[in-house]
């Protein structure tokens, strides 16, 4: 009866995380530092910028971490963290998946950072508890950033920070890969600024790898520029697949690797479960951000507690241009670097 159950998690259909695996397991360049040894710390990062639009009454009934983290974050974790499996059998590569949420042990409510949004700053755009259908009062999270940890050889020590939320500042969808400081350099560390590989699910899905090099020019100054594989600009005979699509192909193929097995949805639940009751029960403090903004005003330093470090140049991807280089604004103003 199982190899007859599609468990559809729509996210395992989106391009950019089928391309994951890929992207892993094909380019040494990539499977050669993909570890503790070189990684600083991972980001999953889900952004809307539409609140709940009326569709509060259902939405408060589970939350943000319920509604995108448990599910759709975690499918992205585990491909991100799992071991090579023996083969492209479904059962081989769902094998893995369980193998590594089996080292992650629960989240603990010191580690997670909860949101709730209000108006606008200028007022115009209604908070959470304006919606007709949210219950008065109500506490239900709307942002959440918890971190999560893999206790096995590859991973020790590397958190992985995964954010989401609602009425955000903008849309989307990315892994971002932080890897470590070079350590001794012939350049100062806020001119050799870490390397971070970024996997952008939506909008625009691109892979693009941020690194320093010399800004054109009779001097040595250095710029941060990238790497860039933009979908958009590199396939544009090419459509990208609805992930539904994708979906319901497998389904009709009989393929399952796309497709949530039962003991991994146990393992998702074991490690949420402990804190989601603590939530529901009132016990872990709900901040209040304002609609439109990148979400509660300690969250830059909940993510610098695990290791991020944000550029001290200014950065904006895709394009990076003299006027944005000699710009006075701070580094944060560039699309790339909120958070």
């Amino acid at each position: 009866m199982g190899q007859r159950i599609y468990r559809i998690d729509h996210y395992l259909g989106k391009e950019m995380v089928k391309n994951i695996m890929i992207l892993r397991f094909t380019n040494q360049i990539f499977s050669s530092c993909w570890d503790r040894n070189h990684i600083s710390n991972v980001q999953i990062t889900f952004k809307e910028k539409i609140g709940t639009e009326g569709r509060g009454g259902y939405f408060d009934e589970f939350g943000i971490m319920r509604d995108v983290m448990q599910n759709h974050l975690f499918q992205i974790l585990s491909l991100i963290a799992m071991e090579a499996p023996a083969s492209l059998n479904a059962e081989d590569i769902r094998n893995e998946k369980v193998k590594v949420l089996r080292a992650v042990p629960p989240v603990v409510d010191s580690e997670v950072l909860l949101g709730q949004y209000g108006k606008s700053e200028d007022g115009t755009l209604p908070a959470y508890l304006d919606d007709d259908t949210v219950p008065k009062g109500s506490k239900t999270a709307t942002f959440a950033a918890a971190t999560f940890h893999i206790n096995n050889p590859r991973w020790q020590g590397v958190p992985f920070v995964l954010k989401c939320g609602k009425a955000l500042d903008q849309q989307k969808v990315e892994v971002r890969i932080q890897f470590k400081d070079m350590g001794q350099s012939l350049f100062q560390k806020d001119i050799a600024a870490r390397n971070e590989l970024v996997i952008r699910v939506q909008p625009e899905e691109a892979v693009y790898l941020k690194m320093t090099q010399k800004l054109p020019g009779l001097g040595m100054d250095t710029v941060i520029s990238e790497l860039d594989l933009s979908y958009a600009s590199r396939f544009t005979n090419l459509s990208v697949p609805d992930a539904y699509e994708n979906l319901i192909l497998d389904a009709i193929m009989g393929e399952q690797s796309n497709f949530v097995r039962s003991d991994e949805l146990d393992e998702a639940w074991r490690i949420f479960t402990p804190v989601l009751h603590q939530i529901d029960r009132g016990q872990v403090p709900v901040e209040i951000y304002p609609y439109g903004s990148r979400g509660p005003r300690h969250l830059p330093d909940f993510i610098a507690r695990f290791g991020f470090e944000r550029h001290l140049q200014p950065y904006s991807w895709p394009e990076t241009s003299q006027s944005t280089l000699t710009s006075t604004t701070a580094s944060a103003s560039g699309a790339d670097s909120k958070l």
